[in-house]
């Protein structure tokens, strides 16, 4: 699906890596902000520094390899909160020229998964997650890829305390292993396509 980033001045970057999450201190380390882990990640492995400015989040341009070449990336964590993401998202697409959906990749907790498991998908449901329905409301698509941590199910509902929370050391040590392996799929959507990366890591793990 097209989106409204193609016009401006400038040359499109060919990807936007969100990492969804809560801004300030209060929420690092939580399962909720397993995307803004992710692209902590992401940031080490290419020399990039997050630097705040304009649309609302912490930005790095930068490139990954691609299948002719390299890619000019844009990785970005919205410091809106997490039910206000798509406001930030939808600016940065329209300040990088992202041309279409497709090409946005967006890392987010995941309750339906187990901690250890990460997926791969494009489109489908939003399982009441806020930042994939804000993300949705702004940009009039849902199509966009996603990279999905598992964070598990709250033992007995209570799903807000549960992702906000600080995740214990032992969970935390199985959490970390699934944000580089996460970091590993996004480097493979870019360089292999969605397809084999979904080939790769949507299998049990």
């Amino acid at each position: 699906m097209a989106l409204f980033g193609r016009t401006g001045k400038g040359a499109p970057f060919d990807w936007l890596i969100v990492g969804l999450g809560n801004p300030g201190p209060k929420y690092v380390g939580t399962r909720h902000n397993v995307g803004e882990d992710a692209i902590k990640v992401l940031a080490a492995r290419t020399d990039s520094t997050l630097k705040g400015g304009r649309d609302n989040a912490l930005t790095a341009e930068t490139r990954l390899p691609g299948p002719d070449g390299d890619e000019r990336v844009v990785l970005a964590f919205p410091i809106t909160f997490m039910n206000q993401s798509g406001q930030a998202v939808g600016s940065l697409v329209r300040r990088y020229r992202i041309p279409f959906v497709e090409q946005i990749i967006v890392v987010h907790d995941e309750l339906d998964l187990p901690p250890g498991e990460m997926k791969v998908k494009v489109g489908g449901g939003l399982a009441g997650h806020n930042g994939l329905r804000s993300m949705k409301q702004h940009l009039h698509s849902q199509e966009f890829v996603r990279v999905r941590i598992g964070v598990g199910k709250p033992p007995s509902g209570g799903g807000k305390n549960f992702v906000l929370s600080k995740v214990p050391k032992r969970e935390r040590e199985v959490l970390d292993i699934t944000i580089a392996t996460a970091a590993d799929a996004v480097e493979t959507i870019v360089s292999d396509g969605v397809d084999a990366a979904m080939r790769r890591y949507n299998v049990k793990q």
